[in-house]
């Protein structure tokens, strides 16, 4: 993510918008000339680059890489399932991490159940004497 100006070559969002990249330019700091463009058609074609502009300037200057990593996975997101978008992957990841949960409780049950049997034949010679 590399800024423009001193270079002459715009950043990623203007090269796709085919505008003048300007020392101003709120994208540049985000948007690298080399891989910028493939990364801000799916936000512009999502949320619209004017969109994103306006969010970006509500937003303060320290959180503005998050914001723009966020509104890109959420577009990318959003291309690939257009009716839920990122929420499809949340649900997957919380699917996932409940059936882990209960592996670990069935192996957590299962090791009991070893050390019970383990600890029960120990002391059976001792019982039987």
């Amino acid at each position: 993510m590399a800024a423009t100006g001193t270079t002459g070559s715009p950043c990623g969002a203007c090269k796709f918008l085919r505008r003048k990249c300007t020392a101003e330019c709120i994208f540049a700091p985000y948007f690298c000339s080399e891989q910028g463009p493939a990364i801000f058609a799916a936000i512009h074609k999502v949320f619209g680059a004017s969109n994103v502009s306006k969010l970006l300037l509500h937003v303060p200057v320290s959180d503005r890489c998050d914001a723009v990593l966020t509104v890109a996975y959420e577009a990318q997101s959003r291309i690939r399932d257009p009716i839920y978008g990122c929420v499809s992957h949340l649900f997957a990841l919380q699917q996932q991490v409940a059936y882990l949960q209960g592996q670990v409780m069935h192996m957590k049950a299962q090791l009991a159940q070893n050390l019970i049997d383990h600890h029960s034949f120990s002391i059976w010679p001792v019982l039987q004497e």
